[in-house]
């Protein structure tokens, strides 16, 4: 029945009705209502926003909302939660987990939520990182030279993603100083050349009457995607300096690479590998969850690493930017790190430079995921993994490409992600690498067995993979005529060394055709002097070359050896293509020569 409340004739009275104000519905502070390793729940939370960024306690640890029921508020904090108690105040911060974005990346070393670990130790002249310590990620005591643009003068119109200024941040990385990507205006003042701190105002803008002050550092949610103009087909080649990778395996700048294995078979070599030689313009190392004399070992090595660029040696940290989220610091942080690094490629991308991530190794996060899960009680699904794990990989793996960066001028960028994955025990089958070999599109499989008979890089050459091999044939073409049809020839060669290995153990090697006996000698040079590669010298990264160059002009005339070997294997290769014949005297003369090297 309908009653109806007094108050004139047929109409109802609202002015006795009581009202919820809003800061009855929403405040600033919540309180703490449980706690549960890693995972908080606080009340007095109405009104907050999912990932909205929080502090927790007294000592205002830093947490991240992960689930909303009611005015209840599922967090998980990214510190030590120890002497958290019921009832400790939760601030709201109303903005998500951010980074900053800006000059000083370059030779930094954060931890998961970037946090400047150097900074952090100046400060506390502690080797630790104490509870709720707060610092800025990037420095505004440091001077940085900023450039204005030529053609950018008060007047002008400017949009997101527009480059405004230059800063030369180190000899081999000139900063571009871009306008955030959802602002635009009028360019109202705009900074002459000189020295400014990160803090300093250099752009002044006005859209619709209203004036926004800018300075070199922008701020960007982790877990947003950063915008671009469009997407671009990959078709330039990842150089990796190591050989077997680059010839049988290729990768594209832009790409996505899965590198499994066991413990043991050096999936953290070949990652600082490719950050120590590839081609790319800026690296992103991510330890993520790994153990921390590894993430030491990173730390101590790349300062003293160098490269040469244009005739000089310049060191590796120049261009490098190192995330460092060991396996003894909260398991949440490992997901935080995995965003924070990928955030800071984008950044770079959009500045037109192509960019490797190095993710070492995705296997913590997803283990980080299902223990948060776990205390979440949501539903667990193969191996305890939570449902969404493949959800988060793609969402993560989707963020590289080659792309065309918004704003002006025109340019583009590529972000490549080599993620290594810790399958446990090398079982291929684990939930983790399923998924993300359903997900990237070279796969680098290493292989136990290779790792116990010491051939480095253990990537088994029978069930790796690319999917660029078609991408990167118009490029191959176009400047080396010959290399596909050697890869196709160099594959052939090695399954079918596979194939007669079963005779042999059958019924002796003795016993084969004279053929099937050169193929075996073929594919053993192939393997021994070819795929197998020293990763921790310069020496064994351009040997290959240099032998290729040096053995048709001197081995071939010098020596006796290499022409009784050529006219009796010609002879026997009478029936197989030249490409085979090519392939192996090739190799022959850079075994002969490195032999020859090294006695």
């Amino acid at each position: 029945m309908l009653c109806h409340l007094p108050g004139k004739k047929g109409e109802m009275d609202f002015s006795k009705i009581p009202k919820i104000r809003d800061e009855d519905r929403e405040s600033l502070f919540g309180y703490v209502h449980g706690v549960s390793g890693p995972v908080v729940t606080a009340c007095n939370m109405a009104g907050a926003a999912m990932y909205e960024l929080v502090r927790v306690g007294h000592s205002e640890l830093v947490g991240e909302i992960i689930r909303l029921e009611g005015d209840m508020a599922t967090i998980q904090v990214y510190e030590e939660t120890s002497g958290v108690s019921v009832g400790d105040p939760v601030l709201r911060t109303g903005k998500p987990l951010s980074v900053e974005l800006g000059p000083g990346i370059m030779g930094a070393i954060f931890d998961g939520i970037q946090r400047p670990l150097s900074d952090i130790n100046a400060l506390t002249k502690s080797i630790y990182i104490p509870r709720g310590v707060n610092v800025s990620a990037l420095s505004r005591d440091i001077k940085w030279e900023f450039t204005p643009s030529k053609n950018l003068r008060v007047g002008s119109h400017i949009t997101g993603g527009d480059i405004y200024g230059v800063v030369n941040e180190n000899s081999l990385i000139r900063h571009k100083i871009m306008l955030p990507p959802r602002n635009r205006g009028t360019v109202t003042y705009i900074a002459p050349p000189g020295n400014y701190d990160a803090s300093d105002v250099v752009l002044e803008l006005e859209f619709e009457g209203v004036k926004e002050k800018f300075s070199m550092v922008q701020v960007w949610p982790v877990r947003q995607v950063r915008p671009v103009t469009e997407k671009l087909p990959a078709n330039h080649p990842l150089l990796t300096g190591q050989r077997v990778l680059d010839a049988l395996f290729p990768c594209v700048q832009g790409g996505t690479t899965a590198i499994p294995g066991a413990f043991g078979c050096g999936k953290t070599v070949i990652s600082q590998s490719l950050s120590k030689y590839s081609n790319s313009d800026v690296i992103i190392y991510v330890g993520c969850g790994e153990r921390g004399n590894e993430m030491s070992e990173v730390l101590r090595d790349f300062p003293e690493l160098t490269m040469e660029v244009d005739g000089k040696v310049e060191s590796i940290m120049k261009r490098t930017a190192l995330v460092a989220n060991t396996s003894n610091m909260p398991v949440a942080a490992r997901e935080a790190s995995i965003y924070t690094g990928i955030t800071l490629s984008e950044y770079f991308r959009d500045m037109g430079y192509h960019v490797s991530m190095m993710a070492d190794s995705t296997s913590r996060w997803a283990e980080a995921l299902r223990e948060i899960s776990g205390r979440l009680a949501e539903m667990p699904a193969d191996s305890g993994y939570p449902a969404y794990l493949g959800a988060r990989l793609a969402s993560f793996y989707e963020r590289a490409g080659r792309v065309k960066c918004l704003g002006n001028p025109e340019r583009e960028g590529s972000v490549s992600i080599v993620g290594a994955v810790s399958p446990p025990g090398g079982d291929f089958s684990d939930p983790v690498t399923s998924a993300t070999l359903g997900i990237v599109q070279v796969f680098w499989g290493l292989d136990k067995k290779l790792a116990q008979r010491k051939h480095f890089p253990s990537v088994n050459w029978l069930i790796s993979y690319s999917k660029y091999t078609r991408a990167l044939d118009e490029y191959y073409d176009k400047h080396f005529t010959e290399f596909v049809p050697l890869r196709t020839k160099a594959k052939e060669i090695l399954q079918e060394e596979e194939d007669l290995a079963e005779i042999v153990q059958l019924v002796g090697k003795a016993s084969l055709a004279e053929t099937d006996k050169i193929t075996l000698e073929v594919a053993k040079l192939i393997k021994d002097d070819f795929l197998q590669q020293n990763g921790y010298t310069p020496y064994d990264r351009t040997q290959s070359k240099m032998v290729r160059q040096k053995s048709r002009r001197t081995t071939l005339n010098s020596s006796r050896t290499c022409r009784m070997h050529s006219a009796v294997w010609r002879t026997e290769f009478r029936l197989c293509s030249p490409l085979h014949v090519e392939i192996l005297m090739l190799l022959q003369f850079s075994v002969l020569h490195m032999r020859r090297k090294r006695g």
